[in-house]
């Protein structure tokens, strides 16, 4: 595993992190991965550059418990972002168990599978503004700092935050750190 903050020099002379710190800069909302793709960062590096009021970290140890309380929201949006795709799927996260290695999820709910979740280093809770919405995620990061898989509070429609689950996401910020 690399050190998710390791630098390393980028093309024309500037240096990945004063590169994504300028794009942050003029375009605030920008898309963290696509920033991290195109300084070389890793994505939980250029979220660190964000401002500290839009980010919390939990420890990875909190994983479980963490779980179980998101699986208390009902409907989310679960978000897988690889370079080949961004999976969206609407459903309840099941209870989960340990076994076999893997955090196994299943239940009535499209979300279903095995998390390896002795693989995640870093948790946050994030907190931003895009274009004219706040967003609000908790983003699980693995150990080369990349995002293992993103749960949403979801919008009604009218695209407003789900009140109830926005609630949730707010005591996120104090209960697990």
């Amino acid at each position: 595993m690399s050190d998710s903050l390791t630098i390393e020099t980028g093309s024309a002379g500037e240096e990945p992190l004063a590169r994504a710190r300028r794009m942050l800069a003029e375009k605030p909302d920008s898309m963290v991965e696509s920033v991290a793709k195109e300084t070389g960062l890793s994505t939980r590096a250029v979220l660190e550059l964000m401002p500290a009021e839009g980010r919390v970290l939990i420890a990875p140890e909190r994983f479980e418990a963490l779980w179980q309380e998101l699986a208390t929201w009902g409907t989310v949006m679960f978000l897988v972002h690889t370079p080949d795709i961004v999976l969206e799927c609407e459903g309840a996260l099941p209870v989960g168990s340990f076994g076999h290695g893997y955090y196994n999820i299943h239940g009535d709910s499209p979300i279903g599978g095995h998390i390896k979740a002795s693989n995640c280093a870093a948790i946050y809770v994030v907190d931003r503004q895009l274009t004219s919405r706040r967003v609000c995620s908790v983003q699980f990061f693995n150990g080369d700092g990349e995002v293992m898989f993103k749960v949403f509070v979801r919008r009604d429609a009218q695209r407003a935050l789900l009140p109830d689950q926005l609630d949730r996401f707010e005591a996120l910020k104090t209960k697990f750190v």
